[in-house]
């Protein structure tokens, strides 16, 4: 077996998983196209408590007064102390899966030769403002070995991870987290708003893109919903996770992905939105990268739930089965409100597009490969502006489960997205 070479860089772990209310697609009238806000905060490559005003090594100083009394707020969602630190171990392949892996496949991956260590979460993705990030719910003591070393040896940071809060990746931009170091995760009126316990690196220095932006204890994870348990974390050490793939191959079956962190081989990647009513009315599928940033959803999915059909105002849209009925529930309401002056169909951009944000894997899946996001009157509701939008139309749409980018703190105030089941 080939050893791993001296530096490498990790490919984003693609099996993406969408918190309800996901992301934003800014799109023109002929095509969709994500933007994407520039101004991102750098990274620091250093642990840092929020409200401390400064960047926080190993072990750190005395919370800040504000994050140790949200951190006390969040009992309800507390979690066992977290162990002591004891071993660094390479984060080299992520197995996950639409639905929990079973303890028998868990048990003969964690039993394949080369595989030194493995750790089970939950991952997801969430629209945190219109942006999309990969979140995990995780044991502290357990995943705390996978991350820079700067991180594993903070041990507040899993102190306040175990307490109920969430560790953010220094890299993901703050203009994501409200006032407060409050974190809404999720971009419906109901999604929680947790406290940020801490920002910090979840991943190695020499990598432009990052798997986890945010990371959470499991109670949390439930109370996002995220599906229990449906990835697992491995290392192989001192082998790169190519060279163990045909024993991955024997014991993982059709519904599970292994991707590995490393640029090594392409693989199928998963999507799937948390909640189990909404997997029930849009699917969950796996997919492949087309050119020029878009996707390639498995075709008996989109077979199953892709649709074209009349709706009111817009006339024939091609949109998830499972998104159609509140469309048009919203759509008719807006007729009978004497509102249909309020949609220009000539302004709408469209509904099922798969591909990714700023077509670029590093933003994530757009919520319009799920074909559950609408783009209206366009021109005149530019990102980044308060927009045009009629508030009772917007009013409407709400009551009919969708979620409004003109909320999000970076605005986006043309696209509406199902955020939870209507009916």
């Amino acid at each position: 077996m080939s050893p791993r070479p001296a530096r490498w860089r990790r490919a984003l772990v693609a099996s993406q998983v969408l918190a309800l209310g996901l992301l934003v697609a800014a799109c023109n009238q002929d095509s969709l196209v994500d933007n994407v806000s520039d101004e991102a905060s750098p990274s620091t490559g250093e642990v840092a408590e929020p409200g401390s005003g400064k960047d926080e090594s190993a072990g750190g100083d005395q919370p800040a007064p504000e994050a140790t009394e949200a951190a006390e707020g969040d009992s309800s969602y507390a979690v066992d102390a977290p162990g002591d630190f004891e071993k660094l171990y390479t984060s080299d392949a992520l197995i996950t899966s639409t639905e929990p892996l079973s303890d028998e496949m868990v048990k003969r991956v964690t039993a394949i030769k080369g595989v030194d260590a493995a750790v089970p979460m939950s991952w997801a993705s969430a629209s945190i403002n219109g942006r999309t990030l990969d979140i995990a719910a995780v044991d502290a003591t357990a995943f705390r070995g996978f991350m820079p070393v700067a991180t594993a040896q903070a041990d507040f940071v899993w102190e306040r991870l175990a307490g109920g809060e969430v560790v953010v990746d220094d890299e993901v931009d703050k203009k994501l987290v409200d006032k407060g170091d409050m974190f809404q995760l999720g971009s419906d009126d109901d999604s929680p708003s947790v406290h940020v316990g801490a920002y910090a690196p979840l991943h190695d220095e020499l990598d432009k893109v990052t798997p986890f932006d945010v990371i959470m204890n499991a109670k949390r994870g439930d109370q996002v919903g995220l599906p229990a348990g449906n990835a697992l974390l491995l290392s192989t050490g001192s082998l790169t996770p190519s060279e163990l793939k045909k024993d991955f191959d024997k014991v993982l079956d059709d519904d599970t992905v292994l991707r590995t962190l490393a640029i090594e081989f392409d693989v199928e990647q998963t999507a799937v939105l948390t909640g189990e009513s909404v997997n029930e009315a849009i699917g969950t599928f796996s997919y492949t990268d087309g050119p020029d940033g878009t996707v390639i959803p498995e075709q008996s999915w989109v077979n199953e739930y892709i649709r074209t059909e009349e709706v009111p105002i817009l006339g024939t849209v091609t949109c998830n089965k499972g998104m159609l009925p509140q469309l048009r529930g919203a759509l008719n309401e807006i007729v009978q409100m004497g509102l249909a002056d309020e949609i220009n169909p000539d302004e709408y951009a469209g509904c099922y597009y798969p591909r990714y944000i700023n077509r670029s894997p590093e933003y994530g899946l757009s919520l319009h490969s799920w074909g559950i996001a609408v783009d209206l009157n366009v021109p005149g509701n530019q990102r980044g502006t308060v927009g045009e939008m009629d508030r009772g139309v917007v009013a409407i749409f709400k009551e009919w489960g969708f979620a409004w980018g003109g909320d999000w703190s970076y605005t986006d105030p043309m696209h509406f997205e199902m955020a939870k089941v209507v009916r």
